[in-house]
């Protein structure tokens, strides 16, 4: 057994067969951002859509979407094995594409947006970290599924 690999601490994999750990190395901290990005969105998302939702409805709707999207991330990245990684590196992907794409939006057309979103301006309200945090995480989980292959 390798130190890729989760045990039920009986020696044997859980579930029978080998679970990749994607909880190690730099994948510690990916779980402690996406951990910090999760709770920040979730809790920007629900006061924002509770208190001003009528003022900007896409942008408190998309700061929602994000704070789902990185509580999966953060669930699959703890869960580990083969299909949580290959979940992960979809929503890590949708999530590139969301912030590029509002990113984009939020420069072109600044008045769609009255309020900003976690991916305004490709996350500049939080020092560029939703653009950088899933080129990060794609890099980490292509690199984790070439580790364990090998």
């Amino acid at each position: 057994m390798t130190a890729t690999q989760e045990t039920r601490g009986t020696g044997e994999p859980a579930g029978g067969g080998t679970r990749t750990r994607l909880v190690s190395g730099p994948g510690i901290l990916l779980v402690w951002l996406y951990g910090v990005m999760s709770v920040g969105a979730v809790s920007r998302s629900i006061y924002q859509i509770a208190t001003e939702f009528d003022r900007a409805p896409l942008a408190y709707a998309l700061s929602a979407v994000a704070a789902v999207v990185y509580a999966f991330i953060t669930y699959t990245l703890v869960r580990g094995g083969e299909t949580a990684r290959r979940a992960a590196l979809v929503c890590c992907a949708a999530e590139l594409a969301g912030v590029l794409i509002v990113g984009t939006w939020t420069l072109v057309e600044p008045s769609a947006f009255p309020d900003a979103t976690v991916w305004s301006d490709y996350g500049y309200g939080y020092l560029f970290i939703p653009v950088l945090l899933p080129l990060t995480g794609i890099w980490w989980l292509r690199r984790s599924r070439t580790a364990a292959a090998a």
